[in-house]
């Protein structure tokens, strides 16, 4: 717990009965609940887009709808962002998108989370509005306003510079390596 920084491959390397070691740390329980996961973060006095945010990941990754993410929905979560497919988190950023649920992304809901994101990360190199207008200009091609998964995953993959923005802001690695390293210390 001395190193400041755990590299993705130190993540990677870590076994199974340690993952759950410090799964069990964290949460004796067995189940981390939303505000439980905001404690581990260090994510108290967010406003009120950050907040969501963070809602809407937990409930992403509590895959059984239960309220609680356990044992096995917390390391699907953590090996999808280290070792998943390219589709698979194509989809998983597109079901974290669309905060409404209905099957469709539109400008107001990746303007909303790019935001949160940034306000969780403190990573301002990219300005939400761009980011936003540029994937809606190549990949909405209908120029409907809103985006399918469908449209989102091929226009993602047809667009380097997107999928290279996805990526930088989408960049969990400081939430992994505070749960590698244990709770956040208060500044």
């Amino acid at each position: 717990m001395g190193n400041t920084h755990a590299s993705l491959d130190d993540i990677l390397a870590e076994d199974m009965h340690h993952w759950y070691n410090k799964f069990m740390r964290e949460s004796p329980s067995g189940l981390i609940t939303l505000f439980e996961l905001k404690s581990i973060l260090g994510l108290q006095g967010m406003n009120e887009d950050a907040n969501s945010y963070v809602d809407q990941v937990f409930f992403t990754f509590d895959m059984d709808g239960d309220g609680y993410i356990d044992f096995v929905e917390y390391i699907a979560a953590i090996s999808l962002m280290l070792k998943g497919e390219i589709n698979q988190k194509l989809k998983w950023y597109f079901k974290l998108f669309d905060q409404d649920g209905n099957g469709k992304i539109d400008k107001d809901e990746l303007e909303t989370i790019f935001t949160a994101i940034q306000d969780i990360t403190r990573n301002r190199e990219i300005v939400p509005e761009e980011i936003v207008a540029l994937i809606f200009e190549k990949i909405d091609v209908n120029g409907e306003g809103e985006l399918t998964l469908e449209e989102f995953i091929v226009g993602a993959k047809d667009h380097p510079d997107i999928m290279d923005m996805l990526k930088k802001l989408m960049d969990l690695t400081p939430v992994l390596v505070i749960i590698v390293e244990g709770r956040q210390k208060p500044a």
